[in-house]
C-alpha cells in the first residue's frame, strides 16, 4: 500500500482536512506527490518558479496524480552582501533542509519533486532529498540570461571597486547595476547556484541535461513535464536517493566540479548531502579528484563566457563526454539507467548535436565553452586543499582564479576581527604588495561563515594588489571570487584554531603546488618549525575566547551547534 493511504488510516481527519483545502474525493485516493519549492519574490532566482510548480501539479493531474503544493523560499547572498545579513546564508541551507522534513514528515507523500535554483536553497533540497529518502527528483529552475555585452552579475562586485576608486563614474556604475539581471534565473556564471544545480544532475538526482538550462526557456517547461513522468516512474518502482546515490556518485560529481571549475562553497555544501545519507566526503578527496580531473569549462567567472551558453555546448552531459574515462558510468540516475547509458541516449537522439545550434547567435563553438579533453584551460581543475599550521584541519582555494606569482609566495600578516575593516582598509589604499589580509571570526560558530565577497573583489579590481596580495579567512567565498583567496581556515577562530593567534607582521608562506599554508616568522623575522610551534602555543595559553556574537534567534542557535565548515557546517 502507498504511504498516503496507509497515513489516511491512521489518520481519519485527514480526508476531511483536505476535502476542507479544496482536494476532491478522488483525489484522495490518488498517488500522491509533494511539489516543493522555494519560489517567492526573494529574488529572480525564485520568482519564477510558480510557473514550474502549475506546470508540474498539471502534468502530474493529467497523469491522475495529486501534486500537492509547498514552499520554503530563500534569501538572496547577492541582497545580503555589505551588511549583517550575510550571516544568516550558511545557517539557511539547514533551516530551509529541517523546514522542508517537518513538511513532509509531518504529513508523508508518496514522492516529491524539488523546484528550486539558487545557491543555499539547491543543496537544501539535496539535503532534504536524501534524508527523506521517499522518491524524488530535482528540477533546477534554470539561469538567467546575460545583459549587454554578456554583462553578468558577478562583474557588478568589480565595477562596484572601480566606482569606489574613482575608476568609474556612478551614472556609468548606476547602468550597469540595472542591467545585470534582465530576466529570472539564477546568475548566468558557475557560480554557487549554478554549481550546485549541476551537482544534482552529476549526483544522478535530475533528468540528463536538465540543470542551468535558460529560465525564461521553452525548453525548461517541457524538462518540467518530463520530470514530473519521472517522478511518477520513481513511485512505481521503490527507487529513492539511497537507492540512486552513492560514494561514486559522489565521486562523479566531485569530477564534474573539477571539469567546470565549480564554486568552493561546494566543498560545504556536498559534505552535506553526503552526511545525510550515511557517507563521509574529505576535502582531501577533492583535492586528489582535483589534481587528476582537468579543467574545461570556459564560463565565469573562472573562464570567459556567461553560463547561459554551457547548456547550448552540452551542458553536464558534455562534460561527461570528456571526462569519461575518469567517471563511474555505472552508477544509477533517476532515469532508472546509468550514467554511461544516459550519455548513449542523448547521443543517439541528438542531444548534442541539437544544443549546438543555439550558439549559433552568440557567434561561439562548442569547444570554445567546453574546451576538449585533450586541450584543456588547466590539466587540474580549480580547487586546492592547503594544510599547515595555520590551517591543521584545511583549507580551501580557489587556485584557477589565483595568479602564477601568488602560487608559491610569502607574505606579512594585517590582521582584521572582521571583513567591514578589512575592505576600508584595501579601499583606501592601507593595504601593500606582499601583505596577507587576515579576516578571522568569520565562521560557522564566530558569525555565521558570511561570504568575503566585497573585499576579494577589492583586491582582485586593485591592479596592484591582485598578483601580490592574499586574503585569508576563516569565513567563505562568493561562487564568483576571483583572485588570491584562502578560505575555510580550520579549525576556525572562535575554537582557538591557529588562525586566532596571527599577529601584526607575521610571515606567512602560502605555496600552493605544496598544499601548504605556513606560519614561518613573527615580526618580519623567520623562524624555524620548532620556534614558531612554541610560539603558537604560548600565544595560545594566553589566547582569551570571545564571547558569541548572538545571544537570541536563529543565529545563537546555530553558532552554537554547527560544525566545522570542513565536516559541511552541519548541525
Amino acid at each position: 500500500m502507498l504511504k498516503s493511504q496507509k497515513i489516511r488510516e491512521l489518520a481519519p481527519e485527514m480526508d476531511s482536512l483536505r476535502i476542507g483545502a479544496g482536494w476532491t474525493k478522488k483525489e484522495l485516493s490518488m498517488v500522491q506527490v509533494a511539489i516543493e519549492s522555494s519560489f517567492g519574490d526573494s529574488h529572480p532566482g525564485s520568482a519564477h518558479l510558480n510557473k514550474f510548480v502549475e506546470v508540474a501539479r498539471e502534468t502530474l493531474k493529467e497523469n491522475k496524480v495529486k501534486g500537492a503544493r509547498f514552499y520554503c523560499t530563500d534569501m538572496c547572498d547577492g541582497q545580503a552582501q555589505g551588511h549583517d545579513g550575510m550571516n544568516y546564508s550558511l545557517g539557511s541551507r539547514n533551516v530551509m533542509c529541517d523546514m522542508i522534513e517537518i513538511q513532509l514528515g509531518a504529513t508523508p507523500f508518496d514522492g516529491a519533486m524539488f523546484i528550486t535554483s539558487c545557491d543555499k536553497s539547491m543543496p537544501a533540497r539535496l539535503m532534504a532529498a536524501c534524508r527523506l529518502d521517499i522518491p524524488s527528483i530535482i528540477l533546477p529552475g534554470g539561469v538567467m540570461k546575460s545583459g549587454p555585452g554578456m554583462l553578468t552579475l558577478e562583474q557588478i562586485g568589480m565595477y562596484n571597486a572601480h566606482y569606489e576608486q574613482g575608476k568609474i563614474t556612478k551614472e556609468k556604475f548606476d547602468a550597469l547595476r540595472e542591467s545585470a539581471c534582465p530576466t529570472c534565473g539564477s546568475c548566468s556564471f558557475i557560480g554557487t547556484a549554478a554549481t550546485m544545480q549541476i551537482m544534482a544532475e552529476a549526483l544522478g538526482l535530475t533528468l540528463p541535461g536538465a540543470s542551468i538550462r535558460i529560465a525564461v526557456s521553452d525548453e525548461l517547461v517541457q524538462v518540467t513535464k518530463d520530470s514530473a513522468v519521472m517522478l511518477m516512474s520513481l513511485i512505481e518502482k521503490g527507487l529513492t536517493p539511497s537507492k540512486i546515490v552513492t560514494q561514486k556518485s559522489f565521486e562523479n560529481a566531485i569530477m564534474v566540479h573539477a571539469a567546470i571549475a565549480g564554486s568552493s562553497n561546494t566543498l560545504i555544501h556536498m559534505p552535506a548531502i553526503a552526511h545525510e545519507l550515511g557517507f563521509k566526503l574529505s576535502a582531501d578527496l577533492f583535492d586528489q579528484i582535483h589534481r587528476k580531473v582537468p579543467w574545461l569549462l570556459n564560463c565565469r567567472p573562472s573562464g570567459k563566457y556567461p553560463a547561459e551558453l554551457f547548456v547550448y555546448a552540452g551542458g553536464v552531459p558534455g562534460i561527461m563526454k570528456e571526462i569519461k574515462e575518469h567517471l563511474h558510468l555505472d552508477e544509477m540516475t533517476v532515469t532508472g539507467k546509468t550514467v554511461g547509458e544516459n550519455l548513449d541516449d542523448l547521443e543517439n537522439i541528438g542531444f548534442f548535436k541539437d544544443g549546438y545550434k543555439g550558439l549559433k547567435h552568440y557567434n561561439v563553438k562548442p569547444e570554445d565553452i567546453i574546451r576538449p579533453a585533450s586541450n584543456p584551460l588547466n590539466k587540474e581543475g580549480a580547487i586546492a586543499i592547503l594544510n599547515g599550521n595555520i590551517a591543521p584541519e584545511g583549507s580551501v582555494t580557489k587556485h584557477s582564479a589565483i595568479a602564477k606569482e601568488m602560487q608559491q609566495v610569502t607574505l606579512r600578516a594585517r590582521v582584521f576581527e572582521c571583513e567591514e575593516d578589512a575592505l576600508k582598509a584595501v579601499l583606501n589604499k592601507k593595504i601593500k604588495p606582499g601583505d596577507a589580509v587576515i579576516i578571522r571570526y568569520e565562521g560557522p560558530k564566530g558569525s555565521g561563515m558570511p561570504e568575503m565577497f566585497y573585499t576579494t573583489e577589492a583586491i582582485a579590481s586593485d591592479s596592484e594588489l591582485i598578483a601580490t596580495t592574499a586574503l585569508i579567512t576563516d569565513g567563505r567565498f562568493s561562487g564568483a571570487t576571483r583572485g588570491p583567496a584562502i578560505g575555510h581556515i580550520s579549525p576556525e577562530a572562535v575554537d582557538g584554531g591557529p588562525i586566532a593567534l596571527i599577529e601584526e607582521n607575521d610571515i606567512i608562506k602560502i605555496d600552493i603546488p605544496a598544499r601548504k599554508i605556513d606560519l614561518v616568522g613573527v615580526k618580519g623575522e623567520p623562524k624555524e618549525p620548532s620556534e614558531m610551534d612554541a610560539i603558537l602555543s604560548d600565544r595560545k595559553s594566553k589566547w582569551i575566547a570571545p564571547k558569541n556574537k548572538f545571544d537570541k534567534g536563529i543565529l545563537s542557535r546555530y553558532t552554537k551547534s554547527v560544525s566545522s565548515a570542513m565536516n559541511g557546517a552541519i548541525q
